[in-house]
């Protein structure tokens, strides 16, 4: 079993436009709701490359429950906590003419205190069972700065593989332990660890100082792939274009890849792979998460991975 933990999940829904005009009426062309949020995704794409997914969280009110039944449609195993806090809602809007996604997010309201009791307490029932564990997201108002921080220490205190994607502090707390994985983007490594990298090269020397002891730094770059690192070596891992519908979601397909890959005792580059190639698969979707397995299996065979 796969983990796949988030304390912000989303009622989400893609809205399709031929073309999308600023100040006026605009008529869908589709519209389709779903469950999402990063770890929703991470968990949808788990599901579609034949891993045993386990989605996990906080939810509260009607859309709360709406995320439970699609879960249920679509045979994803979830367990979470129900909250006081509604679940979130957010909008997709995808402008075909001009190629283009928007994303509008409705940030997550505070969570009262027993519903972080309740997911301790969950967490702690789960994790011994879990090969890997993905930590993906802000954590919602309320929550304790260092709860990623023991989570990920639990994680693998208990021999499984722990993947965290998150920013600024939380991550941050997390580096007191050593042996996880963090994946993130550009932007979050450079509002996290307070350097500039002006260019892929000036990023590739930064981040082996940066990754936790004994563990992997991934960064993802957009369409141009990622950067990877053990803490000694580095590799630079590229894409093949794509004609994108749709990127987001793409970061969270990375994240289940990548986990799918380290379950499997791939070595850091070639989980890599796989992880780059959910992310690319992502993104010719409209819809977060709802990658097809021919896609990765075709564009897993195309990703470059190059040491650096």
């Amino acid at each position: 079993m796969i983990l796949c933990l988030g304390t912000t999940p989303a009622a989400q829904r893609s809205m399709t436009f031929e073309r999308l005009t600023l100040d006026a009426v605009n008529r869908s062309a589709q519209v389709h709701d779903y469950a999402s949020g990063k770890s929703v995704n991470v968990a949808r794409v788990l599901r579609t490359l034949g891993r045993e997914p386990l989605a996990c969280g906080l939810v509260g009110g009607e859309r709360g429950e709406f995320l439970r039944r699609d879960l249920d449609a679509a045979g994803i195993r979830h367990e979470f906590v129900t909250v006081v806090a509604p679940t979130r809602q957010c909008i997709t809007v995808i402008d075909r003419a001009a190629g283009a996604a928007t994303e509008l997010v409705e940030e997550p309201h505070h969570v009262e205190e027993a519903g972080w009791d309740g997911l301790d307490e969950k967490l702690r029932r789960l994790i011994p069972a879990a090969r890997a564990c993905v930590f993906s997201g802000t954590l919602a108002p309320g929550a304790p700065l260092d709860f990623y921080a023991r989570w990920v220490r639990a994680t693998t205190d208990a021999g499984a593989h722990a993947i965290l994607d998150a920013r600024g502090q939380p991550l941050a707390l997390a580096f007191r332990h050593q042996r996880f994985t963090v994946k993130i983007n550009r932007e979050e490594f450079v509002s996290t660890f307070g350097v500039e990298v002006p260019n892929d090269a000036a990023l590739a020397r930064e981040m082996p100082r940066h990754a936790p002891v004994g563990g992997n730094l991934v960064t993802t770059i957009g369409a141009a792939g990622a950067l990877a690192t053990d803490g000694h070596s580095c590799w630079r891992i590229i894409v093949p274009p794509v004609k994108a519908i749709s990127a987001v979601g793409s970061g969270d397909a990375f994240a289940a890849g990548l986990a799918a890959g380290l379950c499997d005792d791939m070595a850091l580059p070639d989980a890599c792979r796989l992880a780059a190639a959910c992310g690319a698969a992502n993104a010719l979707t409209p819809h977060a998460g709802h990658v097809t397995s021919d896609d990765v299996e075709r564009l897993t065979a195309q990703v470059i991975v190059r040491p650096l």
